[in-house]
């Protein structure tokens, strides 16, 4: 089956779906996306990711390209034109085409692009052992609670991220704490069993599975502190994990050069993946 994209209107072969040469996407970044996870054909927490593509928009200052109704069905159509049992649908809005100037144009038509790809489980593997991260300076603007396409300060985090082994880099900012992965929250439990996750503000994405993973720990009742946490603080962790549309709930058994306390995923950790693929598999 040949995978089939929607673009600015039209239902198109992959290979044929492009968006204009002016597009302020292409040009600027001036865009905003969402990941939203498909599961049994369904999608995964799909109102809070309306939510925050909403919020994206407004801050941006970007028109919806139509109605939440439309397209919540454009969405549904990628996913069975392209036969998605379990995957993502991605989705992309952008401020449309125009010639080329830094200000808003008057006239331009946002523009919408909607792709949907089956995908595997997260790696077993790094599910069973544990995965590794590496930390490395905040480089990005001061807008990360923005979902922008403007991805290019964690694309060059992702990449020394590969270049070292590990599956992740956390951003840490001037003041030596964690903000976020370049596509996934990071998570501490300390010594005496709190988790710790930073707040959402303006240097971290409000990610969908994270709020999901918060609204667990308030379930099971398990302490929560929403703070910053340092480096060091980190390493001296009992346990720590990260989340993420596509990765769930990841365990992290290394930081940098240290072993997370026994170097094993930890019991807490692995009691919030369980129940958040629960979660998934209910939402959806």
């Amino acid at each position: 089956m040949s995978r089939i994209a929607y673009v600015a209107g039209h239902y198109l072969p992959h290979a044929q779906a492009a968006v204009h040469i002016e597009d302020r996407g292409f040009q600027f970044a001036d865009g905003v996306y969402e990941v939203i996870a498909v599961v049994g054909g369904r999608l995964v927490d799909e109102e809070r990711h309306m939510v925050r593509l909403h919020r994206s928009l407004s801050e941006l200052r970007m028109a919806p390209p139509m109605g939440d109704t439309a397209l919540r069905v454009v969405l549904r159509e990628v996913i069975r034109r392209n036969g998605v049992v379990n995957g993502i649908v991605y989705l992309q809005v952008t401020r449309g085409a125009a010639p080329r100037d830094h200000a808003f144009p008057k006239s331009a038509r946002p523009t919408l692009v909607v792709t949907s790809r089956g995908s595997k489980p997260p790696n077993q593997r790094l599910v069973r052992e544990g995965c590794s991260v590496i930390t490395i300076p905040e480089i990005r603007w001061a807008r990360c609670d923005i979902k922008s396409v403007a991805l290019l300060g964690n694309v060059l985090g992702k990449q020394l991220a590969r270049e070292a082994g590990a599956y992740e880099a956390w951003f840490v900012d001037h003041d030596g704490n964690v903000t976020e992965g370049t596509s996934t929250n990071a998570w501490i439990v300390t010594a005496d069993g709190e988790v710790v996750t930073r707040k959402t503000d303006n240097a971290i994405l409000s990610g969908v599975t994270r709020l999901a993973v918060l609204d667990l720990i308030h379930r099971e009742g398990y302490r929560l502190s929403e703070r910053p946490f340092s480096v060091d603080e980190a390493k001296r962790a009992r346990e720590a994990f990260l989340t993420s549309t596509t990765a769930a709930v990841m365990p992290v058994v290394r930081i940098d050069d240290a072993a997370v306390a026994n170097g094993n995923p930890g019991s807490l950790t692995e009691k919030l993946r369980v129940a958040y693929l629960g979660h998934a598999a209910a939402t959806a």
